[in-house]
């Protein structure tokens, strides 16, 4: 028997970092990307984020390709908040997503963070904590 342990971090933004994603509506959203994940065999740790983003912690089984996972997630998430009344200026998610591996041990340390967020951003705007978690990849940031 084969055993893995593949823990995510996932980010994505919404096109144009339109703040479409409301307070009041967006466990709505978290719970239908959480039950997508959890359909496909992940297993979800944390979801959250602003009107602008989201941030999922999830372990994706190894069957399943991180980029294949994340474009049907955002996919299908998209198909929901566009027939969904309660996102009314929904259009579209951004191209690409940030996927930053966590060992097991920093997975409270990264579900208070992604519980945080609201707190978080009130300093920090989204294209700045982008960046932070590319350069402590070790990844290149992407010019505008």
């Amino acid at each position: 028997m084969s055993h893995t342990s593949f823990t995510y971090h996932l980010i994505f933004g919404t096109y144009l970092r339109q703040r479409v994603i409301h307070e009041d509506h967006e466990r709505e959203l978290y719970k239908f990307m959480y039950d997508f994940a959890t359909k496909r065999g992940a297993k979800v740790w944390r979801i959250g984020g602003m009107p602008d983003h989201v941030h999922i912690l999830c372990d994706i089984p190894a069957t399943i390709a991180v980029a294949d996972f994340v474009k049907l997630l955002k996919s299908e998430s998209s198909k929901f908040m566009r027939v969904n009344t309660h996102f009314p200026e929904w259009m579209s998610w951004a191209n690409g997503y940030g996927g930053f591996t966590v060992s097991s041990a920093l997975r409270p340390t990264i579900i208070k963070y992604i519980m945080n967020q609201k707190q978080h951003h009130k300093s920090v705007a989204f294209e700045e904590e982008f960046d932070g978690h590319l350069r402590d990849a070790g990844l290149e940031i992407a010019e505008p």
